[in-house]
């Protein structure tokens, strides 16, 4: 078992460079199976959730070449099975696009029920529905998700609720359908942009990506391709809440700006200066941070996976903050361990109501999940004393080279082995 180490209290200062998406590439690595030969895939992040689905597709027969720790080639030409077990889909949420990919290729899917953060309840209603429009029956047995079609075809599909997962899934199942397939309701977040790119770099016509309304028009084949991930929205957003809790000055490059506007407004309405250049933004600690009020909603709104680190933030800011959690249940498990180091946080369903104080202290305190973990990274860099964070798998899923970026701003972070004599099921 490992625990990073911190020793609080200094001001980051510098420039970071911002790895590819997360919320992209777990997406993207899937859809390769709908090539018929090789897609070489850059700007790959190094973390664990990528290494879980290399692992998946290798599994089913996919050949996948490393040329570098950020850049894959994988053919899968070579698919022979079309079940993925539990042993690795536990590990993370994302491991249900197979479900999608495998459908629209092979037109028959049996996937283990998914695992990733334990962030509440999130069915895959939304997921089955789009397949069954589609022309697919599914069934969930034993934790499996089957799904089978004799021919895909085309369907208006409209989401009783905004669903990335969901939106992603009938992308990947949709575009080698026959006909034209409506997505209604569709989530709009950067990454189903970048899958709509990927996916019509390798001949699919999929239009709308971005906007409420996908429309896919089926295609008979799709080939392989060259493709570059975005930039990861939360990584850059994280590193820019961390220079304002740390009342540091930090150029966070390799981004693209449009899509953190929701997160420079916030820090910006905290006191802090925000300057947005081509590919990269600026945060400045300036003077007092300011209290504000956050609530999280799908893009363009606040994204929820900012919710913890900004939180963070705002108890560190001078007044009573509010705020809402509007998308994800249980995002509030982080709030057990921030106490811990002298936050003052009310949780009263999905509010949170946050009184600032003068300074948090170090103490012993884990990662509950992914972003609560990245949340308690920034604590414990604000923080006076020492900070001891345990649990920090679920940091590795989705964070690059979190000790070397810091350390290269100046944060004082180490990454120590500890005895394991209780051992949590990393989700």
């Amino acid at each position: 078992m490992e625990k990073f180490v911190i020793h609080g209290g200094r001001p980051l200062r510098g420039e970071v460079s911002i790895s590819g998406a997360k919320n992209a590439v777990v997406a993207i690595l899937p859809a390769t199976i709908l090539a018929d030969d090789v897609c070489r895939i850059e700007n790959i992040p190094n973390i664990s959730d990528v290494t879980y689905m290399v692992r998946i597709l290798k599994q089913i027969g996919a050949g996948v070449r490393v040329i570098n720790k950020h850049i894959l080639e994988i053919d899968a030409s070579t698919v022979h099975s079309f079940t993925v077990p539990d042993e690795l889909t536990k590990h993370m949420r994302a491991s249900y696009y197979l479900i999608g990919a495998l459908l629209g290729r092979y037109h028959q899917a049996r996937v283990s029920m998914p695992g990733g953060c334990d962030l509440g309840i999130r069915p895959i209603d939304q997921h089955i529905k789009g397949f069954e429009f589609l022309g697919a029956d599914v069934n969930i047995e034993n934790a499996m998700v089957n799904v089978r079609a004799e021919k895909l075809i085309g369907s208006s599909i409209y989401m009783d609720v905004v669903s990335v997962g969901a939106t992603v899934n009938i992308m990947l199942a949709a575009v080698k359908a026959r006909g034209l397939t409506v997505i209604e309701n569709a989530a709009k977040e950067p990454h189903i942009v970048d899958l709509a790119n990927f996916l019509n770099s390798m001949g699919a016509d999929v239009r709308g990506a971005g906007t409420d309304v996908i429309k896919i028009h089926g295609v008979e084949q799709l080939h392989g391709c060259t493709y570059s991930i975005i930039p990861d929205q939360i990584e850059a957003g994280t590193y820019m809440v961390a220079a304002g809790a740390t009342k540091g000055d930090v150029l966070v490059k390799n981004v693209i700006p449009k899509h953190l506007e929701s997160i420079s407004a916030k820090l910006e309405e905290c006191g802090l200066e925000v300057t947005e250049y081509d590919d990269s933004i600026r945060v400045r600690y300036v003077g007092k941070l300011s209290k504000c009020n956050i609530k999280t909603m799908p893009h363009p709104g606040f994204p929820t996976d900012m919710q913890p680190q900004m939180s963070v933030l705002l108890s560190l800011a001078s007044g009573t903050s509010i705020v809402s959690e509007n998308v994800s249940d249980n995002r509030y498990r982080y709030v057990a361990q921030l106490t811990r180091m002298g936050a003052n946080v009310q949780v009263d369903g999905k509010v949170a109501v946050i009184e600032g104080v003068r300074e948090l202290t170090g103490a012993p305190v884990k990662a509950d999940d992914l972003r609560a973990g990245a949340a308690m990274l920034i604590a414990g860099l604000a923080a006076e004393g020492t900070t001891e964070i345990e649990n920090i798998q679920h940091i590795d899923r989705g964070y690059e080279d979190v000790v070397e970026k810091f350390s290269a701003l100046g944060a004082d972070i180490v990454r120590r082995d500890y005895p394991d004599a209780v051992v949590e099921k990393a989700v």
